[in-house]
C-alpha cells in the first residue's frame, strides 16, 4: 500500500477508501463489466458519499448479477420490486430502473462499437488538455471537464441515465481516462505506466 503521507488528500484513513485509492482509482479499465458497474455505481452515489457506495459494493454486485450487462438487461418489474426490498443496497427506484436501462443501452453500444470500452475511451482527453501538474486545488476545483460534458451528452443521447457531467468526470477519474492522482502520490506514476501500456 502507498505510504499514508504521500497519498492523495481525499483517501483519508478508512481502510476501504485507502485500498480503493491504492489499488483501483485512476488505473485504466477497459473491461466492459467493470466500466458498466462503475457507471451505475456513480449514478447510485449521486447525493451520497462514495464511501457509502464503496462499502455496499459487494451487495450491489450480488443484487445486480455481478453487473453483467446482458443479465441486468433482462431484469423486469419483479426484479425492481426485489431490489427495492433489498436493504443492503441503496433503494431508489429511479436509480434501480436507470441501471436496468443503462444495461440495455450498453448492449446497444456493444452491438455498434464492439464494446462499451470502445465508446467510452473515445472521450479520453488529449494530453495537451490536461494540467502538467495535478494539484489538490485542481482536483478540488474540477467537478467536470469539456470531455466529461461531451461524454455525458453522448451517453444520454444513447439512453443512459444518471450520467451528468460531474458523474461522468468522476467516472473518468476512477476508470483512468484521466489521471488525477496528485503530484507526489506514488499511485500517479503507476497509473501513467498502465495508461501508456494500453
Amino acid at each position: 500500500m502507498v505510504p499514508c503521507m504521500e497519498r492523495c488528500f481525499w483517501a483519508g484513513d478508512d481502510d476501504d477508501y485507502v485500498r480503493y485509492h491504492d489499488e483501483e482509482w485512476g488505473r485504466p479499465v477497459t473491461d466492459d463489466a467493470r466500466l458498466f458497474e462503475k457507471l451505475c455505481l456513480e449514478g447510485f452515489q449521486a447525493g451520497l458519499s462514495w464511501l457509502t457506495i464503496l462499502k455496499k459494493r459487494p451487495a450491489f454486485r450480488r443484487a445486480f448479477a455481478g453487473f453483467d450487462p446482458a443479465s441486468v438487461a433482462r431484469f423486469d418489474e419483479a426484479d425492481v420490486d426485489r431490489l427495492l426490498n433489498d436493504a443492503s443496497i441503496v433503494r431508489h427506484r429511479g436509480k434501480i430502473e436507470a441501471t436496468i436501462g443503462n444495461a440495455r443501452a450498453t448492449l446497444l453500444v456493444q452491438d455498434e462499437f464492439g464494446s462499451l470500452s470502445a465508446l467510452l475511451w473515445r472521450f479520453e482527453p488529449e494530453v495537451s488538455a490536461r494540467p502538467r501538474h495535478v494539484t489538490e486545488d485542481f482536483v478540488r476545483m474540477t467537478p467536470s471537464s469539456p470531455e466529461s460534458s461531451a461524454l455525458s451528452k453522448e451517453l444520454k443521447r444513447r439512453g443512459f441515465r444518471f450520467v451528468g457531467p460531474t458523474t461522468a468526470y468522476a467516472f473518468m477519474q476512477a476508470m483512468g481516462l484521466v489521471n488525477d492522482h496528485v503530484e507526489g502520490c506514488p499511485a500517479r506514476a503507476r497509473c501513467e505506466r498502465e495508461r501508456a501500456d494500453l
